[in-house]
């Protein structure tokens, strides 16, 4: 299984990988992880390749053999987007943070209508996560990546109380109840990640 995963800094990439390997580890399963955090303190860009299976040679992905592309911003998804295999699957927070030449008026934003149609010609099997937006209504945007795990999990063979034990395991205890309410309301949201394109 290649996954890779992909957002900008404070966004939760690392803990979100961090979980999915623990996952993998107590199936048994051969792991290999590498991350590049960029410029993760200035909200540049962060990956995570997380390979697994009976026996995993390189932790990289190669271009176009990821199973499943997660990104936790929707540039992020259209810039990791030919990671995936033709028949693989995108799960994309619609959420946009814009980068430094944007938001400086440098360069002019893209249209999101732009940006959807670029996704569906590279991710014919893709589902729009809103991951952020449910946070702040669980009150603490710290908790998209949880929100994004939940969406996820129907997409992997682990069973929802192995997330359970892996988050209560990874995160501060002070916030295990709302990141456990968090990962509830992503699998409210990825009930349908299995189902025909949008």
């Amino acid at each position: 299984m290649n996954i890779l995963v992909c957002g900008v800094g404070g966004q939760g990439v690392i803990l979100f990988s961090d979980i999915i390997s623990s996952l993998a580890l107590g199936a048994g399963l051969d792991i290999k992880k590498s991350e590049v955090h960029g410029m993760a303190q200035r909200g540049g860009s962060v990956t995570s390749h997380i390979r697994y299976g009976t026996r995993v040679l390189s932790p990289l992905i190669e271009e176009g053999t990821a199973d499943l592309v997660v990104a936790f911003e929707k540039l992020e998804a259209l810039r990791y987007v030919h990671m995936l295999r033709p028949t693989g699957r995108l799960l994309y927070d619609p959420h946009r943070i814009d980068p430094l030449p944007v938001s400086s008026g440098m360069v002019e934003r893209p249209a999101d209508e732009r940006l959807d149609e670029r996704l569906a010609a590279r991710a014919p099997h893709r589902q729009a996560v809103p991951a952020f937006e449910t946070a702040l209504a669980l009150g603490s945007a710290r908790v998209q990546n949880t929100v994004m795990l939940g969406a996820v999990s129907w997409c992997l063979e682990f069973p929802a109380d192995a997330f359970h034990g892996a988050i209560t395991t990874l995160v501060k205890p002070q916030v295990i109840e709302l990141n456990l309410k968090a990962f509830a309301a992503g699998r409210e949201l990825g009930k349908c990640a299995q189902a025909e394109p949008q």
